[in-house]
């Protein structure tokens, strides 16, 4: 399989071209990511996921960089004007970018100046200035003076000139690459707030006056910058200095020792390009790319923090009673069997009805054996948690407070509504809240990942690049689990590799109608599940009871026949294998590589025969939070406290510590060591300790530290001392390229209940 691109990809990734070869070719024939990292390893030498989609997606890159060149040899052949140096150029122009560039002379554009001018007959008189020869301008430019095509004066000529050159200078590719290069390398986010705006953009007001240098701002700032602008807060600029691109267009252009009048007819031309025509095309381009870049980081961001906050570590199935906090409206109350089944639902108000609350737990945990309570960690939370945790229920009985984001959301949701049409949006509520404890995985992939709030931005970038890396994280958690194939819901099985909505509702279909899945091979009877959706979903599919142990584990059918032959070899079963490691120990995998099977595949087969089904995710751990300290009020500096990170971002991280408000630990707190990116230090969902820096109860922020007390108290020192120094509040200019020593995070969506506008000052 030959593909001029192959070479360049293996390149790019440090890979062989073989195994790009590979890949692209089982991507081509409909093979998803999950099962190409898991069960293709002898095709592609074993790459792993992240690889995997770097080829999928530099390829789609590359064959639509192909589809664009060929449209623009057709356009330019159409017009006649398609010569071998061109077509040569067109042909090896390797971005985009390069691609337009080459194109720009020759793509259909309305009329222009120069159009109007060539349309007089100027453009000779333009070619011969543009060439810089020495003759006489003013009698050269008489003789183009032709009142019946609109030139009446030499002047009138010599300025359609210039717009014929000005056209000239801005198409050149090489003028274009200066500009390029210059404006990302020199350009400046050079931000004012728009008169008359100042009191209405009060949440903008750190950028009021701010410059930066476009390369180095943080992909935050750059998305709250833009922000600002396009809700008409903020004026932005991002173009560099003048005169230095004024200079390297000159350079280009303006012959040395050339006619005095000619030479300043030719930087008459180049100043109106620039400024006219070249300026906003690059800067357009260049706050394009910045945008590009800094949707990539955000993107990223959100993607590492979901995938973590779907790999939590689950409760398991257990009997579970949840509660969804509300004193004034009560505390809905549900209970779940282990399967997360919707047994019984109630509500109670202990502040109000104390002894009767108690007595409603008291008889549901009792009477449907709870476990576990789980505790929405919304408004009261820790009200509740105090109650349960007051009425003498057995210490066996798991309390355990659960990240509630989204679940409202799921309540109002279509999904909510099929599982539950006779029940109301707060019962739904509260099962969502249970379930969560008991397997997060399959309770978060109903909602929208956008909605579940471990995001920065996610409505300021790409929304179509946002979702493709979503699904990707979501699709690759799900198949790493593993899924259950007689409980999982639609939703669930349709990110099983290879199924999707469709054949997911199938599954559901046949199994109310057949009644439980005995054996994998009976997915083969589900409508419209053919032998490539077989092949590609079955080994992440798991039946727990079949007769065939091998159906719960991880071994794809395909392999079967190995194991088998192993456990043959051994005079055992299947079944003696799985449960017995001396003889798994017996079994030499050499023996049974084939031309398709090699040592990659085998070595995961006797993996999965010593734990078969086993879930990758964290063992379960109950965070306790400090008890006494249930609201910001409750706050104090130096209060030591336990929390759970609820989100990561490029300048930090927030952590509950049961308050109902999350606080931040800021980057330059997250550690005593220089920290470059905070996914170094934590994880959403991470258990930590923090201690409380600083509260501002008025305006809700509570800012953290992870650094210990020595490291909190120098922090302290530094930001007296800068106080002392910064006596003014407004930010002072820092100048290009350096990062002001006060950052404001813009809110958005879940940011409006975790910090605000995140004005405070940040010591470095």
């Amino acid at each position: 399989m030959n593909n001029p691109h192959f070479p360049k990809i293996a390149q790019e990734l440090n890979i062989t071209e073989h195994q790009v070869a590979a890949t692209a070719l089982l991507l081509d024939e409909g093979a998803t990511i999950p099962f190409i990292a898991r069960y293709r390893k002898e095709a592609t030498g074993s790459l792993n996921e992240v690889v995997i989609a770097q080829i999928r997606d530099r390829l789609t890159q590359l064959r639509d960089l192909d589809k664009r060149r060929e449209a623009i040899l057709k356009s330019i052949e159409e017009q006649g004007k398609l010569t071998p140096e061109l077509k040569k150029k067109i042909e090896a122009a390797e971005t985009m970018t390069a691609l337009e560039d080459l194109y720009l002379p020759y793509k259909p554009k309305k009329r222009t100046r120069a159009t109007i001018a060539r349309e007089k007959g100027l453009e000779p008189l333009g070619e011969k200035i543009f060439a810089q020869e020495d003759f006489d301008l003013i009698a050269e430019a008489k003789k183009f003076i032709d009142p019946e095509k609109g030139v009446n004066t030499e002047e009138e000529a010599l300025a359609g000139a210039r717009d014929i050159i000005a056209e000239k200078v801005n198409e050149d590719v090489e003028a274009r690459a200066t500009m390029r290069d210059l404006f990302w390398k020199k350009g400046a986010y050079t931000v004012k707030v728009i008169p008359g705006k100042e009191e209405e953009a009060k949440k903008y007001m750190d950028y009021f006056d701010w410059e930066e240098a476009v390369q180095e701002a943080p992909s935050h700032r750059v998305l709250a910058i833009r922000r600002g602008e396009k809700e008409g807060m903020l004026s932005l600029d991002t173009s560099p200095e003048e005169e230095e691109a004024l200079q390297k267009l000159a350079h280009r252009f303006v012959k040395e020792g050339s006619n005095a009048e000619n030479t300043e007819q030719m930087e008459l031309a180049v100043k109106d390009a620039y400024k006219r025509l070249l300026k906003s095309s690059m800067e357009t381009e260049v706050r394009l790319k910045a945008k590009k870049k800094a949707d990539s980081e955000a993107i990223q961001v959100f993607a590492d923090n979901l995938r973590e906050l779907l790999l939590a570590a689950p409760l398991g199935q257990k009997a579970v009673l949840a509660i969804d906090p509300g004193f004034r409206t009560g505390c809905k109350v549900v209970c779940l069997d282990p399967q997360g089944k919707l047994l019984k639902h109630d509500v109670i108000f202990p502040d109000r009805r104390r002894t009767e609350a108690m007595a409603t737990i008291h008889d549901l945990c009792k009477k449907y054996d709870v476990q576990a309570i789980a505790i929405g960690n919304g408004t009261a939370s820790r009200e509740t948690e105090a109650f349960i945790r007051s009425i003498g229920l057995s210490k066996e009985v798991l309390v355990v407070m659960v990240n509630e984001s989204g679940a409202s959301i799921y309540s109002a949701s279509e999904v909510a509504r099929e599982e539950f049409p006779d029940e109301d949006i707060t019962v739904r509520g509260s099962v969502s809240i249970g379930r969560r404890l008991m397997d997060p995985l399959a309770e978060l992939v109903k909602l929208d990942p956008k909605s579940i709030g471990v995001g920065q931005y996610q409505h300021d970038v790409d929304q179509t690049a946002l979702k493709k890396s979503l699904d990707d994280v979501v699709e690759s958690s799900v198949n790493k689990v593993g899924v259950e194939v007689n409980t999982a819901s639609k939703q669930l099985l349709t990110y099983v590799s290879g199924l999707g909505p469709v054949l997911a509702q199938n599954i559901i279909e046949y199994r109310n109608e057949n009644g439980a899945f005995k054996s994998r091979a009976e997915l083969k009877k589900v409508k419209r599940l053919g032998n490539k959706a077989f092949e590609q979903a079955a080994g992440f599919l798991r039946i727990g009871d079949a007769p065939n142990p091998l159906d719960a584990s991880a071994v794809h059918p395909e392999s079967y026949p190995i194991v088998e032959q192993m456990a043959k070899d051994l005079g055992c079963s299947v079944t003696d294998l799985m449960k017995d490691d001396k003889l798994r120990q017996q079994i030499d995998p050499k023996k049974y590589v084939t031309d398709t099977v090699g040592l990659p595949t085998l070595n995961d087969i006797l993996q999965e025969l010593a734990k078969p089904g086993r879930d990758p995710r964290a063992k379960f751990e109950v965070v306790e939070f400090a008890e006494g300290v249930n609201t910001i009020e409750d706050l104090k500096t130096g209060m030591k406290l336990n929390g759970v990170v609820t989100n990561v971002t490029k300048f930090g991280a927030f952590v509950d510590i049961g308050v109902h408000q999350d606080g931040l630990v800021h980057i330059s707190e997250l550690s005593n060591t220089f920290v470059s990116d905070p996914n170094e230090v934590v994880k959403v969902q991470q258990k930590v300790e923090v201690m409380v820096l600083d509260v501002d109860v008025e305006r809700k922020r509570i800012q953290l530290t992870m650094k210990g007390e020595a490291g909190a108290a120098d922090t302290a020192k530094r930001r007296n001392n800068k106080d002392r120094k910064n006596k003014p509040q407004n930010r002072r200019k820092d100048g290009v390229g350096n990062k002001s020593k006060k950052e404001e995070e813009v809110p958005e969506g879940d940011f409006n209940s975790k910090l605000a506008a995140l004005k405070a000052k940040f010591g470095k």
